[in-house]
Parts: C-alpha cells; structure tokens; sequence
C-alpha cells in the first residue's frame, strides 16, 4: 500500500507523518508518535480508552482513520495540562478520587473536556452523556461525574478572572 503524508496539528503544533492509509489516529498517535496517554483497549470504539478530541468533537481515535485527520485539530490528554499547572479537569478527577487504575481517565476527560469547551455549566445528564461512551471498570460513575462538575465550576471562576 502506498505510504502519505498526513498533516495535523496535534495539541497546537503542526506535524506531519508519513502513515500508510489503513493506519488509524490512534497507530499514528500512540505508534508514530509515541503519545500514550491515549490508551488502546478495545480497538472497537466500544471502551473509550482512546478517546481524543478532533477538530472540537471527542472520538474513538481507534476507529478513524488516519487519513482522515488531514489538517484536522487533534488533542490529546499530553496537551491539555502541564506538571506545573495541570487542567482543570485533572486536578478534580485527582481530588474527587475518579482515578482508581487509570487506564480510562485520559479518554475520560477528553470526553469531559470537548463537553466543557462548548458548555461551561452541564447538567448532571449532559455530563453523563458525554461519558457514555467511556467505559470505567473501577470507580464507577459518581466520582468522575463530581469531578467534570468541580472542573466546570473552576473553568467558569477562570474565565471571570
């Protein structure tokens, strides 16, 4: 199969790959770029492990292909807060105890965080619809729903600021 350059930017910052069409996001994330926070799990787009945000929209990165993330904004949970000033969202699954083994928390929260780009203030039902997706085996629900609903109330304080 012939290789292509896939153009992206990918947590603000332009890159480009050279990728084999039949790659998905996540290879190319996880594989190409060493990015793992972005978790394989089901390989289906069943879990929600791999969930990033593309072009404002939180997706399976293992069921969308590569290609077509041409010159699409992708994020991924390594872009969304540092050590020194982690995001919002991190700071109250850490607080709420919504992490217990970790492995669902990054697509968790990208799934959060594409809902609390484009509504500031969710109720407990969007927030639920927003996660539906993601599947966490440890914690159950009412911690992470706590948390992205802290995180909404710091987001909004942030913005008054």
């Amino acid at each position: 199969m012939a290789q292509m350059i896939l153009k992206m930017i990918l947590n603000g910052k332009p890159v480009e790959r050279r990728i084999s069409p039949g790659d998905t996001l996540l290879d190319v994330l996880r594989g190409d770029l060493g990015l793992s926070g972005t978790k394989k799990g089901c390989g289906r787009g069943e879990c929600g492990a791999c969930t990033v945000i593309m072009n404002g929209k939180a997706v399976n990165s293992c069921i969308v292909p590569a290609p077509r993330a041409m010159n699409a904004r992708i994020e991924t949970i390594e872009g969304i807060g540092t050590v020194e000033k982690l995001h919002p969202l991190q700071e109250t699954f850490i607080h709420c105890g919504a992490i217990q083994c970790g492995f669902c928390t990054p697509g968790m929260i990208m799934s959060a965080k594409a809902l609390l780009d484009k509504n500031s203030n969710p109720t407990r039902e969007e927030i639920k619809e927003a996660v539906a997706g993601n599947i966490c085996r440890c914690t159950g629900y009412v911690k992470i729903e706590e948390a992205i609903m802290m995180a909404a109330e710091m987001i909004k304080r942030e913005r008054r600021k």
